[in-house]
């Protein structure tokens, strides 16, 4: 039988289709180093500053725990190619299969490298708390979709939104190859639906965005209140090491520092309020009680919406 010629139509349709494909995917996320902070405890150390086409949307803490019987990954990041960086990274440890991901709250940055750990481990269960779910389901999901897609100038192109698939609430524990995660949610902190993840065999706190070290944080979801029991919660935990939402890992004074800046910051607007002072008036005196943080990442961005969130609390409570 005559074989048919491969026309430079079907060839030029094929390049095509590949181009088509190549650009609706962004570039990988370079490797970045990662730490080994206890006894087979990593973390990645994420940039601190807003996603941007500079850092393609990478900006957290990624971590994974090694055990007898396979890898527990926490937050893998903020899109695929972050995933698939975190895969690339504990790969240098362990060859062992992922038997869990956990995730610490909706805010995408956090989570949407879930498609990569699902791609590698179709049947690996996904833990977070069941409002972060119910939000995902509400459209959360595609919401930071389009967000990190816009604020990385498409860095993130080809993230699917694959959220948790088994609900855990606070005060509980998983078994997960031989160590103990404590999940404590004490009501809604930073959001809704954080989670605080203790290793107690290993000494270890992952604080996600309800502490942070050397960066301040967006508290669109928060209550001030709610915060100041967490992280005074927390204070209690008998741990060692502290593993922040975003910046570098130390111990338990990461849980003091937050909480000092949330505290004053609350009973400043409190005082100011009481005192007649309108919110866009307190941002001046109020910087200056928190200068210790001037210097840290998004002090300047966030403090005076901080403040507004606040005083709105504020003005709640006193009706």
């Amino acid at each position: 039988m005559k074989r048919q010629p491969f026309s430079l139509l079907a060839l030029v349709l094929l390049i095509l289709a590949n181009l088509a494909a190549a650009v609706e995917r962004g570039p990988a996320v370079p490797d970045y180093p990662f730490q080994e902070v206890a006894a087979g405890v990593y973390v990645i150390q994420g940039p601190i500053a807003y996603p941007s086409p500079e850092n393609q949307g990478f900006m957290n803490n990624p971590a994974w725990v090694v055990t007898d019987a396979g890898v527990v990954v926490i937050d893998p990041g903020a899109s695929v190619q972050s995933g698939e960086m975190v895969l690339r990274a504990l790969r240098k440890v362990t060859e062992a299969p992922i038997i869990a991901v956990l995730n610490t709250h909706v805010h995408g940055d956090h989570w949407l490298g879930n498609q990569a750990i699902q791609a590698a481990y179709p049947d690996v269960p996904i833990y977070a708390h069941p409002n972060m779910i119910e939000a995902i389901e509400n459209g959360a999901g595609e919401q930071w979709l389009d967000l990190m897609l816009r604020a990385t100038e498409g860095a993130t192109a080809g993230t699917e939104a694959v959220g948790p698939t088994q609900a855990v609430g606070g005060e509980t524990e998983l078994q997960l190859g031989g160590l103990t995660y404590r999940i404590h949610h004490w009501g809604q902190a930073h959001t809704n639906n954080d989670l605080m993840i203790e290793i107690p065999e290993r000494a270890v706190l992952f604080a996600a965005d309800n502490a942070n070290n050397q960066r301040i944080v967006r508290f669109d979801d928060a209550s001030f209140a709610g915060l100041i029991d967490t992280l005074e919660r927390a204070k209690a935990l008998p741990v060692k090491v502290v593993v922040p939402g975003h910046g570098p890992v130390g111990g338990p004074e990461i849980i003091e520092e937050n909480l000092v800046y949330v505290a004053t910051l609350r009973e400043a607007v409190a005082e100011l309020f009481d005192a007649g002072m309108s919110d866009f008036e307190m941002k001046a005196p109020i910087a200056k009680r928190l200068s210790a943080y001037q210097d840290w990442a998004g002090f300047e961005d966030e403090l005076g919406k901080h403040i507004s969130l606040a005083y709105l609390e504020v003005e709640a409570e006193a009706f």
